[in-house]
């Protein structure tokens, strides 16, 4: 049996059994980046080649393993991000601009980071000495040459705060340090695509979904029990139901990722790692369109969008992709694991690059809210009822599951 049905079948019967448990309850998570309390607690400083966590860097509980060097003007390097922050001094002694160049969960943690430093030792700024490495200086499986990885110090370079510029790392969110030298600390972070990293993929609150009456209605108002468009495995556009939201939460900034369409002309923001059905090039019928992880969308590429004056779903040419901060992430979740998001058709799912397999994974909470609907309706119940905010803790546990059974080759192409 292939290790992908095999995965899917234990991850199917498992989570039948949560289902089927009296009580799950989803306690506060580690909130936004860079938002750790420090309060009134001690930090301790790390030691001299002390490492946290106390597990190698490759490995699950760390960074996790290296996939590879990200040459200059490869699809790969397209994913790096450069960073202006004005708080932070770059050496840059190759004069490329590399050491700026990082993951966006790098450049979110460093950014942390910084902040922290100046809270920590007023006028003194946080220092990169290294960062993305296109030049070969590191061993071959650094995580340096990924942009996940940087070497730190601080601007006055007194390396008496050096222990406790790791402990400033440990809690801005990196995801391994070490007190590497006597000269640096050695950061690093998992990959951005990573199961680890990415519990939800989602929309921005004012992208509008289209009901079955034909009325358009923004995600932040949407509610559980509403119908929408969405679409049948063949490609025809049908009503579907809102089940409930697998991420839900109005003040949480993300990136995401802005496709702009002509033919219909569409703009659709959702995040990196969500599914969206495309095409490469020109593509006749919806049978040639795939779920594809919206980070991998290319100009050129088609997505399926609704026709003018409200016709079916027509392959539409992607003019520009682009990235886009913003406030508000919603993931809603329908009976068909579709939905209809200002006109372009989207995937529910997100994670693992499968839009089958996350059906299927997702099959015991729709027959549960399918055994729940025939329970006689409850006076606070009906699609009046404001979704909680946060992810969904099924969500969660499946892709937390996922990367223990898979590992990161469960989000590749």
């Amino acid at each position: 049996m292939p290790r992908c049905s095999r995965f899917a079948l234990g991850l199917l019967g498992l989570a039948a059994f949560l289902l089927a448990s009296p009580v799950l309850g989803c306690g506060p998570g580690r909130g936004p980046v860079g938002r750790r309390r420090f309060g009134r607690r001690q930090l301790s400083p790390l030691l001299y080649k002390q490492f946290v966590p106390n597990v190698p860097e490759q490995t699950l509980g760390a960074s996790g393993k290296a996939e590879g060097k990200v040459l200059r003007g490869s699809e790969r390097f397209r994913e790096l991000v450069p960073n202006y922050n004005p708080d932070i001094i770059f050496k840059d002694e190759e004069n490329t601009g590399a050491d700026r160049l990082m993951t966006e969960r790098c450049k979110e943690r460093v950014n942390s980071l910084a902040i922290a430093v100046m809270n920590m030792w007023p006028g003194v700024k946080l220092r990169v000495t290294e960062g993305w490495d296109e030049d070969g200086h590191h061993l071959p499986d650094s995580l340096h040459y990924e942009g996940r990885a940087l070497d730190i110090t601080t601007s006055d370079r007194d390396r008496h705060k050096y222990g406790m510029l790791a402990r400033l790392a440990v809690e801005a969110g990196f995801d391994w340090v070490y007190y590497e030298s006597k000269a640096h600390i050695h950061v690093s972070v998992r990959a951005d695509n990573s199961l680890a990293v990415r519990t939800g993929g989602c929309f921005p609150g004012h992208a509008t979904v289209t009901l079955r009456s034909g009325e358009r209605r923004g995600l932040a108002d949407l509610r559980r029990g509403d119908w929408v468009l969405g679409a049948e495995p063949g490609g025809r556009l049908v009503p579907t139901e809102v089940l409930l939201f697998l991420h839900r939460d109005l003040g949480q900034r993300a990136s995401f990722v802005a496709i702009e369409t002509a033919s219909p002309a569409r703009r659709l923001l959702l995040t990196p790692s969500h599914l969206v059905f495309a095409a490469r090039g020109a593509a006749n019928g919806s049978a040639a369109f795939l779920p594809v992880f919206a980070r991998r969308l290319r100009p050129g590429d088609a997505v399926l969008a609704q026709g003018a004056g409200g016709q079916g779903l027509r392959p539409a040419r992607v003019l520009r992709v682009s990235r886009e901060e913003g406030v508000g992430v919603f993931a809603p979740l329908t009976s068909h694991g579709t939905l209809l998001v200002n006109g372009v058709l989207a995937s529910c799912y997100a994670v693992l690059e499968s839009h089958r397999w996350a059906h299927r994974a997702f099959a015991p909470l729709r027959l549960f809210h399918g055994l729940l609907s025939l329970l006689p309706a409850r006076a606070e119940g009906g699609n009046g009822t404001a979704p909680e905010a946060g992810v969904h803790w099924y969500s969660r546990l499946l892709y937390r599951l996922a990367w223990g059974v898979l590992g990161h080759e469960a989000t590749q192409a």
